[in-house]
């Protein structure tokens, strides 16, 4: 099972660059360049590492609720379906890995992939309008470059998985309540009778994706999705989420 120590951080930053980028809803896809300034082609066989995934019930408060069951079935549609989809775009060979349960936070492997989860949240905050990292940025033109890198500590991910590029996945879904949903539509009928619109919210999708090369610790790949609707519980809402998030997936 994967180790989360920061799912609440997590979820933090993912609910609030979905405050302020709601803008970016069709997603946010970046791929590095290589020295003659192409996009990077994903060229070897790639693993799915065990994504995060977390599905919560919005309570009529606008509380977050966690659904055990729920989540259950995300976690496992989600790598059947990006297998599938790689598979149909005749994609990479794919195989899956489930971090052991042993996994210890301060283990190589686990520093590496918390220091994935560190990583990725920051190309996600930083790569948004308006927060670019100056460093990040092209002298020239002025827009983000994808150069990011998490050195040869990938070494151990590649040694466990065997694979040259890892698919990593961080979601945080949530879904209104009955309470919640007539409460909104309340909210919305009573805001319209004033001449106003008034929306307190329902259930949000954000996901953040990225592809690691991991002969080199480069990550070739990343995206940021925000969506207002979706569904990872079934296997059709779970495809649809899954090509939106790896949208421009450069094969």
């Amino acid at each position: 099972m994967l180790i989360r120590h920061s799912t609440a951080r997590i979820a933090a930053l993912l609910f609030g660059m979905l405050c302020s980028s709601i803008s970016i809803a069709a997603g946010n896809a970046r791929t590095a360049t290589g020295p003659n300034g192409e996009p990077i082609k994903i060229h070897g066989s790639l693993v799915i590492i065990e994504p995060d995934i977390e599905l919560t019930e919005v309570s009529a408060g606008g509380l977050q609720e966690p659904r055990r069951e729920w989540t259950a079935a995300a976690r496992t549609n989600y790598p059947v379906v990006v297998k599938q989809l790689l598979a149909h775009e005749n994609g990479p060979a794919v195989s899956i890995y489930d971090v052991p349960d042993d996994t210890l936070p301060g283990s190589r492997l686990g520093q590496m992939l918390r220091l994935n989860q560190e990583v990725s949240m920051s190309i996600a905050q930083y790569s948004a309008a308006g927060s670019v990292l100056a460093t990040k940025k092209d002298p020239l033109t002025g827009k983000p470059l994808h150069d990011w890198q998490l050195g040869q500590g990938v070494q151990e991910i590649r040694t466990a998985t065997g694979a040259d590029y890892a698919l990593f996945t961080y979601v945080r879904d949530s879904y209104a309540s009955s309470g919640r949903t007539a409460l909104r539509t309340f909210a919305l009928i009573a805001g319209a009778a004033m001449g106003a619109y008034v929306d307190i919210g329902g259930g949000m999708q954000v996901g953040v994706a990225s592809v690691v090369d991991l002969r080199t610790g480069q990550i070739v790949w990343h995206n940021l999705m925000v969506k207002q609707s979706g569904d990872l519980r079934d296997a059709e809402g779970a495809r649809a989420a899954v090509k939106q998030l790896l949208k421009d997936l450069p094969l």
